[in-house]
């Protein structure tokens, strides 16, 4: 958002602050004791055993830190008002939201709400049966498969590292016949992207012809993220991002995974030009910069990043061989 408002990309016409989700709305989706656990762990900022085996709250991949309710509440409380600004039509891009891995009942892969799944939810809830979500962050949409994989009414594809946590998404799972779960290599790159797009993901999607397509666009999948072996460059979300804003009136884009935030914050940026048809720059200007420039890693021994991702927004395409394995499993989904 920082990048967005130096670029003059973000006028306040356009921006609204989301509320926070109170336990009602999460009750939505999510177990009352879990959400009174998880407000009272964040309160007293101690997780007993209990909490620990109940509910994985107090853990190495959900630990305790100040904000672990309100946080994601506020993310939750994003998707619940999009889905009523989308109620007539439009574009919501909400990029705290994302947290596809959390259970009814408990945290998971640290997602302690699940947006994705409160957000398909309340779209039900405004009258909108047919959905499709599309999910290309790096790592399986374990939770949202758990909460709605037996929805037939809910067009589900997830492309995802194969052999990664949550280890979950194997390509023979269908769920209600329409999940479709794409593991892809290390290595995934553009060229391998734009033919999931245009085997699997438009194909799919035009054929389920849903009333709201969700999109979780987590940036892990890049090349530069720490904690995945993909190589896409944000070219290839901003192709996604494209490709399904031109098939539907009403299209919900959420943030995600994504561990380096230098490429985050310019993967995210784009998906917020492209979603306006703003074209970016080639070499960011003096403000934009010195945004990217104040990020850090908070923490570690990791390398800065290199130059350019300081200076300009999109990255270099990162193209490469279609391989067999890529080719072999979309043919398995194509014939589904």
């Amino acid at each position: 958002m920082d990048l967005c408002r130096t670029l003059d990309w973000l006028p306040p016409a356009q921006f609204r602050i989301s509320p926070r989700a109170k336990p009602a709305a999460l009750a939505l989706f999510h177990t009352p004791a879990y959400v009174a656990a998880l407000q009272r762990v964040e309160e007293t900022q101690l997780a007993t055993a209990h909490d620990r085996d109940r509910h994985g709250l107090g853990t190495l991949s959900n630990p305790v830190f100040a904000e672990m309710f309100r946080r994601p509440a506020t993310g939750a409380g994003g998707v619940m008002l999009a889905a009523e600004m989308l109620r007539d039509a439009g574009i919501v891009h909400v990029p705290g939201g994302g947290t596809h891995h959390g259970m009814a009942d408990r945290a998971n892969g640290f997602c302690y709400l699940n947006d994705p799944v409160l957000a398909l939810l309340a779209l039900r809830r405004q009258g909108f049966q047919r959905l499709a979500y599309i999910d290309i962050d790096a790592h399986h949409a374990d939770g949202v498969e758990a909460a709605l994989g037996l929805d037939a009414d809910i067009l589900m594809i997830s492309v995802h590292e194969e052999n990664r946590w949550p280890f979950t998404g194997l390509i023979g799972d269908q769920g209600a016949g329409t999940v479709y779960n794409l593991p892809v290599p290390r290595g995934f790159n553009d060229t391998e992207m734009r033919a999931v797009l245009e085997g699997l993901i438009l194909p799919r999607v035009q054929a389920f012809r849903p009333e709201v397509i969700v999109l979780q666009c987590g940036a892990d999948a890049l090349e530069e993220d720490p904690l995945a072996r993909l190589s896409l460059s944000n070219n290839a979300h901003w192709a996604v991002v494209k490709a399904l804003m031109a098939m539907t009136d009403r299209f919900l884009v959420l943030g995600g995974g994504g561990y380096n935030p230098w490429s985050v914050g310019r993967c995210w940026a784009g998906v917020w030009a492209t979603l306006n048809g703003i074209a970016a720059p080639d070499r960011l200007p003096d403000g934009a910069e010195a945004v990217l420039r104040g990020l850090s890693w908070n923490g570690g021994k990791r390398a800065m990043p290199a130059a350019h991702m300081f200076t300009t927004l999109r990255d270099a395409p990162r193209e490469g061989p279609l391989r067999d394995e890529v080719r072999g499993r979309l043919a398995i989904l194509a014939a589904r």
